[in-house]
């Protein structure tokens, strides 16, 4: 294993279909904190061998936000937890869809419908990266949680407007997200 390309083939493709959870990792330009996310929820599209997006559901920070905003770099990472083990990496430069905006009406269309969707970030690949994952446990997959959905149920569009701008306004580093976009 071990392979770099520049572009997400049809075989990667298939392999990243099939996985319920991945890790995306962001940093500040100068200092700060190294951010890394696990998602889910059938959260991520490729949308072409050098283009994917994923939605970014409210949580209870934005540091991918935040991070993107500044600088636009983003890896993101796959692993099997269940068959062969493979670790795939996707190193590229990232940039934040609002709801509303035309990219986002466009591609929210492809994921599961969601109200806790803060953004669409889109990614423009430049390295893919295999490894081997020997050390990667296997775990069987259950269920997705339902509690974000739930959570989000419970309120209005306007209070979960009100929750980005009061707990998500900043990055862990003071950098902006949520308030200033």
């Amino acid at each position: 294993m071990g392979r770099v390309r520049d572009n997400i083939d049809d075989a990667t493709n298939r392999w990243i279909s099939q996985q319920h959870m991945f890790f995306v990792s962001t940093a500040p330009a100068q200092g700060g904190h190294v951010n890394v996310s696990p998602k889910g929820l059938d959260s991520f599209r490729i949308l072409g061998p050098q283009q994917v997006g994923y939605l970014d559901l409210t949580g209870s920070a934005a540091e991918t936000i935040a991070h993107l905003r500044e600088n636009g770099r983003i890896t993101f990472m796959f692993c099997a937890f269940e068959g062969p083990p493979r670790i795939v990496r996707l190193y590229g430069t990232g940039t934040v869809n609002l709801p509303g905006s035309d990219l986002f009406n466009e591609l929210t269309n492809l994921f599961p419908h969601r109200r806790a969707v803060r953004a669409l970030i889109t990614v423009k690949i430049d390295r893919v990266q295999d490894s081997c994952g020997y050390s990667v446990p296997l775990m069987d997959f259950s269920a997705d949680r339902t509690r974000l959905d739930s959570w989000a149920d419970q309120r209005s569009d306007e209070e979960i407007t009100m929750y980005w701008c009061e707990r998500n306004g900043t990055s862990i580093d003071g950098l902006p997200a949520i308030d200033t976009l």
